[in-house]
């Protein structure tokens, strides 16, 4: 188990795709995710490229939601945030959150790049990019086709060094984003 101050993350389990896919139709989430079905979610489980992780809190261990990192063995060191659905929303869970995975991404995977990409209507998660010093790239424009017709994509990311400056400069610390077992 990987964790810090607020969240920790554990691998998911086959038993918990019932609650990762009720969390991704909840409408909350939905307008601002391309959900998946059970089987991609299980062949994420299992494929070692790629890393599924059901973010908890508290003593309890409550879930509070589900983050899906891809390129975890990309010969280019490229690791990508698939996916990231947090609830409640507006406790710091997010932040916390991405601040543990930017941990891992470039800390224990070894990443050299840590790209995302997020609607433009989600006003909530591009601010917490843009705060958390991810860069953005450009647009796919028009590139998913959802409920409500076709939607663009922001392709963002942090490089390596940049993580290390913010390490350097205090804006990323172990309490808020060291990894711990």
């Amino acid at each position: 188990m990987l964790g810090n101050t607020r969240v920790r993350l554990r691998p998911t389990l086959i038993d918990d795709l019932d609650q990762v896919v009720a969390m991704e139709n909840d409408p909350v989430n939905r307008p601002t995710i391309t959900p998946w079905d059970r089987t991609q979610h299980e062949a994420a489980v299992r494929i070692p490229d790629f890393r599924h992780f059901i973010v908890e809190t508290g003593e309890a261990h409550v879930p509070v939601g589900f983050v899906i990192l891809v390129g975890c063995r990309n010969r280019h060191r490229s690791i990508e945030l698939k996916r990231m659905v947090i609830q409640p929303k507006g406790q710091g869970l997010g932040r916390a959150c991405l601040r543990l995975l930017k941990r891992i991404a470039f800390n224990e995977l070894g990443a050299h790049r840590f790209w995302l990409d997020v609607r433009p209507h989600n006003t909530r998660a591009k601010t917490l990019y843009d705060t958390e010093g991810f860069v953005e790239e450009g647009r796919l424009r028009e590139s998913v086709l959802t409920d409500h017709g076709y939607e663009s994509l922001i392709v963002m990311s942090m490089l390596e060094d940049e993580y290390r400056a913010r390490v350097e400069t205090g804006q990323e610390t172990a309490d808020e984003g060291g990894a711990q077992t």
